[in-house]
């Protein structure tokens, strides 16, 4: 099986190669994994170095936890010293992370550690508990009027003043700092980050380039003003001056070096120019300040003006609602910040007024109604990480973020969103999953969790090896306690019609527990990373994903982008295709882009405490349905899916109504399928799943198929191949024309089990379903 190799690496067509599914492991999957879905990311490098980090440093503190609860007053003076001592004496929660980077806990019970979360002080009580309050507090904050010291963005010097206290006695905060170290002196022996075109300039382009050197001086830079060592000063210039377009070596077209033919890498470009000019502004010399200022205005901040003034053909994302406004406002408003009061050219000023209102009435409305971001769960991190680096660089520099934060009630939710499609092995990752993720991290956790009073936000993202990273040291509140999980439902609904969907679960802290998501939603308005997916599903058990995505296309593809059209060439590839999910296929068709399905949940409302070790009651249940009829053009289909018995299996419901054409219904899985009529086994990883039929009509049986493209599907743009899905089965049940109550479930197999030992309820009626029809 391939594996990734370092992190220059190109994931052929934008993270989805062609030759093999396991080497399109989105970046960040630890390398010598034999996992095959797509995985959440971060940069390859990182997670090397965090791997040896991690593992040791967690690993030495499992012998830490505590096994028995001590009290602990949550008020006054007293509690809130408790509750430091408490973090001290536990360390680091988690005690390892999986293959998918998701945390391993220890199965413990310390009432005093995992409380309810919250903050055990607040800005400017205590500056052994937390951060001391900005004494910048502008009366009537302007975005061109910026604090008088340096940095000024993200990370002021007020914050440097206390960071080496928190790093010595916040466990997290060492283990970042430690990582993020360790990150920089791998980058500083190697050569600067080289102009690799992905696909075309006006394709993927040099977006992965523009990630890497922002990753690489946020590390420079960081390891300088904790340091005080200039030779990560001139790390930082040699891999500044190439990317700068003055030097001699080749970097792109003269003048158009950062290539506005795929905007995003001018915004990535110019943010991390921007960090190194303000974050190292006292180390610079006079020559080097002008040489990095040059940079950007004329290849970045310049073109942002064209957009604005001039409706350059480029900046169509100036109305998007999604991470592409998000990135290239935010990369644009933290070069101005980074150059105001030395632009002599007032390019800087001007474009403020241009990218802070745009961000806030496109960027902003990038979640939904109930969190849910409008693109997909992996662009939720490009979204999230460039409007939390654009806020509060507006915040630090100026002292607001003129509503990017507040316009839109919902993103704070989104935090909630993350969390949620988070699975026991991976994301639930439905659509897209974009590029590698470098750069992009789920750290805007860290300011939603204290600009939105949800320590839950920060508690979840601590334990998670792309916590490590800059921006963490200073977003980071050190005084949030708790864990995230007491209290916490294991179940949730998004109920916006944009992306309806529910997750539900056994367990926030046993990655052997159950994880189970479906969707229905719209189609449509998805920025064109969605596919036709209605009802599609993911599941995990026993620390295996059952049934999973395939993740995204081939991004430079013919007509991928096109459109959302039911006649888009995007909709002829396999893994955009409605046979490409988990999900019934009527007559070998595609979903109807103008689906408008209904659905309905129900929940025992179970709730995790404070312990690692969670009992499921017997009574515990979830449902998730929905009615697809408008999916399939008036087919009559409702789906369901639940869990029986004290969540120990997942039943899967299809009411199928007078269906005049075959109906199939698909799963894909990386498992090894046997099937015996009504009866697959599923084996991975030395574990074994029951598939099976129940009350199978005549006729009706598994079988196994090829994950890819029926014989029958419309022609792909011309000179086009589909991507091969290797090591993927398709588990498939066709259906003849009639009526069906189709009902398939999930069995695992435990130690000492008997193969089939318990008999479900009698079926159902979908539109019957509750939270206590089936016992």
């Amino acid at each position: 099986m391939a594996t990734p190799g370092d992190s220059h690496e190109k994931l052929a067509r934008n993270g989805t190669p062609t030759t093999n599914l396991e080497a399109a492991r989105e970046v960040g999957q630890r390398q010598g994994s034999s996992r095959k879905w797509l995985t959440i990311g971060v940069p390859i490098a990182l997670v090397i170095v965090a791997g040896a980090v991690v593992g040791g440093v967690l690993g030495s503190r499992a012998s830490k936890k505590s096994s028995g609860g001590s009290s602990s007053s949550s008020d006054g003076v007293n509690g809130a010293s408790g509750l430091e001592s408490v973090k001290t004496d536990v360390g680091m929660f988690a005690t390892a992370t999986n293959s998918h980077t998701v945390p391993v806990y220890p199965s413990t019970t310390n009432a005093a550690a995992f409380g309810t979360p919250t903050f055990i002080a607040k800005a400017g009580e205590n500056a052994d508990l937390t951060w001391n309050k900005d004494s910048f507090q502008p009366a009537s904050p302007a975005p061109t009027t910026v604090r008088p010291d340096r940095p000024r963005i993200i990370a002021p010097a007020y914050k440097w003043e206390q960071l080496a206290k928190f790093v010595t006695s916040d466990p997290y905060m060492k283990q970042w700092n430690d990582t993020i170290m360790a990150d920089a002196q791998k980058w500083q022996a190697m050569d600067p980050v080289p102009y690799d075109i992905d696909g075309g300039l006006n394709k993927s382009g040099v977006l992965d380039v523009a990630r890497q050197v922002k990753q690489r001086i946020k590390a420079f830079a960081y390891a300088y003003r904790v340091t005080g060592q200039t030779m990560w000063v001139d790390r930082a210039w040699k891999e500044l001056y190439n990317a700068s377009g003055q030097s001699s070596a080749s970097f792109g077209e003269k003048g158009n070096n950062w290539n506005t033919a795929h905007f995003l890498d001018v915004a990535e470009f110019t943010a991390a120019f921007a960090v190194g000019y303000d974050w190292l502004y006292d180390a610079w010399t006079d020559q080097q300040k002008e040489t990095i200022r040059t940079a950007i205005v004329t290849l970045g901040l310049q073109y942002g003006l064209e957009v604005y003034t001039n409706n350059a053909a480029y900046g169509w994302w100036t109305t998007a609602h999604g991470n592409w406004n998000c990135v290239c406002n935010g990369g644009l408003t933290m070069g101005a910040l980074a150059i105001l009061g030395d632009d002599t050219t007032n390019t800087a000023a001007r474009i403020l007024n241009y990218t802070i209102p745009n961000a806030v009435a496109n960027c902003a409305q990038g979640a939904t109604s109930d969190g849910t971001w409008t693109e997909t769960a992996n662009y939720w991190y490009f979204g999230t990480t460039s409007h939390a680096e654009m806020a509060s660089s507006l915040f630090t520099a100026t002292g607001s973020s003129y509503g990017l934060l507040d316009s839109n009630p919902s993103f704070a939710l989104t935090g909630l969103y993350h969390m949620y499609v988070s699975g026991n092995q991976q994301l639930f990752d439905y659509g897209d999953h974009g590029p590698n993720k470098y750069s992009a991290t789920a750290n805007a956790m860290f300011l939603h969790s204290t600009e939105f009073q949800k320590p839950e936000y920060a508690l979840f993202q601590r334990d998670r090896p792309d916590a490590a990273d800059p921006w963490s040291m200073f977003w980071y509140d050190p005084a949030v306690s708790g864990a995230y999980w007491n209290g916490l439902p294991l179940d949730h609904y998004f109920d916006d019609t944009a992306d309806s969907w529910a997750s539900m679960r056994t367990s926030w802290t046993d990655i052997n527990g159950w994880y189970v998501a479906m969707k229905a939603g719209a189609l449509t308005g998805h920025a064109s990373h969605g596919n036709l997916d209605g009802g599609d599903f993911v599941l995990d058990y026993a620390g295996v994903r059952w049934a999973g995505e395939l993740g995204s296309g081939d991004y430079i593809a013919d007509g991928y982008f096109t459109s959302e059209a039911q006649d888009s060439p995007r909709w002829t590839y396999y893994r955009t295709r409605t046979e490409g999910q988990n999900t019934l296929v009527v007559d070998q068709q595609n979903q109807l882009v103008t689906a408008a399905p209904t659905c309905k949940f129900a929940s025992s409302d179970t709730r995790q405490e404070s312990s690692t070790v969670f009992n499921v009651p017997a009574d515990s249940t979830a449902m998730f349905t929905t009615d697809l009829t408008t999916n399939y053009g008036g087919t009559a289909i409702k789906r369901g899916i639940r869990f029986l018995n004290g969540r120990t299996r997942v039943l899967l419901q299809d009411d199928i109504t007078n269906a005049d054409k075959q109906v199939q219904w698909r799963m894909h899985t990386n498992a090894t399928v046997a099937v015996n009529g009504p009866m697959a086994t599923l084996t991975l990883e030395d574990k074994t799943m029951y598939v099976h039929i129940l009350d199978a009509p005549t006729g009706v049986a598994f079988e196994t198929l090829p994950a890819q493209r029926y014989a029958s599907d419309p022609a792909m743009p011309a000179g086009m191949t589909d991507q091969p899905n290797p090591g993927v089965t398709v588990l498939a049940i066709n259906l003849q024309p009639g009526s069906y109550n189709l009902q398939v479930l999930f069995d695992p197999m435990w130690s000492g089990q008997d193969a089939v030992d318990y008999k479900p309820p009698t079926m159902v009626p979908i539109d019957q379903w509750s939270a206590t029809s089936h016992g």
